[in-house]
């Protein structure tokens, strides 16, 4: 049974078992390699009575990235990507929330990748919410935005012989969140 909006107002923690952040990439210019990032958290405040009013952030470890090939994300935890040992933490952190409709939100924020921080803005659609069989509240949240890695000075890059790069610029972070209500 679905809680209305205004009674969704609290403070919550994402579940990692329930939720994704995902990524993907172009590779040789033909195709996509897709990944996630294992190790997160995140909290939120949801107004449901006043959405601008919400807030969130997340933090996600660099080193758990994954795209199920060992020898490649070894070399994106280095320096020609995401140098997780001296940037461990990617963060977001809101500084805005718009309503659009009655199921999607404009959600703006700082995004820092390694010693970069820039403004985006993620499309969010509201999937619902819903009583889990343990009696937690859990709202569902699903977004992507597509980001250029040069921005965050991820510029690594190797050419093609028939022209074209190995890695494309552009870089789609997905967002499948599973939030559980506190107290």
């Amino acid at each position: 049974m679905s809680v209305p909006l205004a009674e969704l107002t609290g403070d919550y923690v994402l579940d990692p078992t329930h939720t994704r952040i995902g990524f993907v990439a172009r590779h040789a210019m033909v195709t996509k390699v897709r990944g996630a990032f294992h190790e997160f958290e995140g909290t939120a405040h949801l107004d449901g009575s006043d959405p601008a009013r919400s807030t969130g952030q997340v933090v996600i470890k660099a080193e758990s990235i994954d795209t199920g090939v060992e020898q490649r994300d070894q070399h994106l935890r280095t320096n020609d990507f995401l140098d997780a040992p001296n940037f461990p933490d990617i963060t977001f952190r809101t500084t805005g929330v718009e309503q659009k409709s009655d199921t999607e939100y404009r959600v703006t924020g700082d995004l820092t990748i390694k010693d970069t921080t820039k403004p985006v803005t993620i499309d969010f659609e509201y999937t619902g919410n819903a009583v889990d069989p343990y009696g937690n509240l859990r709202v569902g949240l699903e977004g992507s935005v597509t980001v250029s890695r040069k921005e965050f000075g991820i510029t690594w890059n190797a050419a093609l012989e028939g022209g074209g790069v190995l890695v494309g610029d552009k870089i789609v972070l997905e967002f499948d969140v599973s939030a559980i209500k506190q107290g």
